[in-house]
C-alpha cells in the first residue's frame, strides 16, 4: 500500500510517500481502506516535535521516539470504507463507511489501517463526503467534551478564544446550537467563517486584546496557549466555567486552587474521544446542528503542502489529505 511516511523529525519536507505492507484484521480488528484524512496541527507537532505546550516534552518523546519517530504514518482522524473484519467482529461489515479516530495508533495517512472493533469509529454521515467527514472528529470530540463539560443553559454568554481552529469552529456550532450566544476571538482573516458557524460576536486579537473589552462570559474555552489565565479568570461571571484545551503547566497547577478557592470552575480534562461521543456528533450533523468546515484538500502526492497549510495559521476550515490515487472517490 502506498503511505506518507516520516523516517526522522524536521518540517514538512520530512514527509514522503512509500510502499508499506498491506496490514490484515485480527479476530477483533477492522481492516479499513482510507479514503480521506485530516492533516491536523498535532500531527505536524509529532513530525517536527515543537510543541507549544512544553512540559510533557519529554515524556512524550520517550512515547514516540527519542531518536527517530517509532511509527512512520501519521495521522489520527479520517474517514473510509471497511474492508474485512475479523472472525469476532460484529459491530461492522464490508463495505460500511465508518469515520473517526485511529487513537495513539495512528496510521490515517495510508490506504490501509487496522483499528480495533471498539475503536472510536462510527458510520460515516450520510449528508457528509469523506473528505467533509474526516474533518469532523478532531473538533467535534474535542469540542462536544468541553461544551458538555461547561453544562451552557440557553442564553448563556459564553468566549470561544481561538475559534477558528478546528475544536474552536466546532465549539462555536455546539454552544450555538445549546442556545448560547457566542463570541469568538481569532483573525480577523476568519471572521466571515466563524460569523456562518454561528458566532454572534468577533474580536480580532490582532487589533484589540479580550482580557480589556471589560466584558464578561460565563463561559471561556480558551485553545489558545500562552493566554493570559488570570485576567481571562477575571472575565468571568459569579459560578462561570474556564475551559482550557492547551494548558500550561502552571495553568494545571492553578486551575486546582481556582476551583478549589472561588466560585469558578476551572476544566482542563482533555477528551476521551469515545464511540457514544461520536455518535452523538453524528446525529448532531444528520440533524444540520453541525457541519464540516474543509479549507482545501491535497493528494498524498501534496502532503508537504498540507502540512504547510496547516502550519500557517491561515487556513479556513481543516486541511484534508485524499487517500489513493488521484482517481479513485473521495466523495459520497
Amino acid at each position: 500500500m502506498k503511505a506518507i511516511v516520516y523516517t526522522r523529525y524536521g518540517g514538512p519536507d520530512v514527509l514522503h510517500l512509500a510502499d508499506l505492507p498491506e496490514p490484515a484484521a485480527g479476530d477483533r480488528q477492522v481492516l479499513i481502506r482510507v479514503r480521506a484524512a485530516e492533516a491536523t496541527k498535532s500531527d505536524c507537532e509529532l513530525r517536527s516535535f515543537r510543541y507549544a505546550v512544553r512540559w510533557f516534552w519529554l515524556p512524550l518523546r520517550i512515547a514516540v521516539g527519542i531518536r527517530r519517530p517509532r511509527r512512520r504514518v501519521l495521522g489520527g482522524y479520517f474517514a473510509g470504507e471497511v474492508v474485512s473484519v475479523g472472525a469476532r467482529v460484529t459491530s461492522f461489515a464490508p463495505g460500511d463507511q465508518v469515520y473517526g479516530s485511529a487513537g495513539l495508533r495512528l496510521g490515517a495517512y495510508g490506504e490501509y489501517l487496522v483499528v480495533g472493533e471498539d475503536a472510536t469509529i462510527a458510520p460515516k454521515p450520510r449528508n457528509m463526503t469523506f473528505a467533509e467527514a474526516a474533518a469532523v472528529p478532531l473538533g467535534g470530540l474535542n469540542a462536544l467534551h468541553f461544551m458538555r463539560r461547561a453544562s451552557i443553559k440557553p442564553g448563556d454568554q459564553v468566549l470561544i478564544n481561538g475559534a477558528g481552529g478546528s475544536i474552536g469552529a466546532h465549539a462555536v456550532q455546539i454552544a450555538h446550537s445549546m442556545g448560547a450566544r457566542v463570541t469568538a476571538v481569532d483573525q480577523a482573516i476568519k471572521e466571515e467563517l466563524v460569523r456562518r458557524l454561528g458566532a454572534d460576536d468577533f474580536i480580532d486579537y490582532t487589533t484589540e486584546d479580550v482580557a480589556t473589552t471589560g466584558r464578561t462570559f460565563d463561559v471561556i474555552l480558551d485553545m489558545v496557549p500562552g493566554s493570559p489565565y488570570r485576567r481571562l479568570i477575571g472575565m468571568l461571571h459569579p459560578g462561570g466555567r474556564y475551559l482550557n484545551g492547551n494548558p500550561r503547566l502552571s495553568v494545571l497547577i492553578r486551575s486546582a486552587l481556582t476551583t478549589r478557592l472561588t466560585d469558578k470552575t476551572v476544566t482542563v480534562a482533555f477528551a476521551a474521544e469515545t464511540k457514544q461521543e461520536l455518535a452523538a456528533i453524528t446525529e448532531m450533523i444528520e440533524a444540520q446542528e453541525i457541519r464540516s468546515i474543509v479549507d482545501r484538500t491535497y493528494p498524498m502526492s501534496q502532503a508537504v503542502a498540507a502540512h504547510r497549510r496547516v502550519e500557517t495559521e491561515q487556513r479556513l476550515g481543516a486541511v484534508v489529505i485524499i487517500i489513493g490515487e488521484p482517481d479513485e472517490p473521495a466523495g459520497r
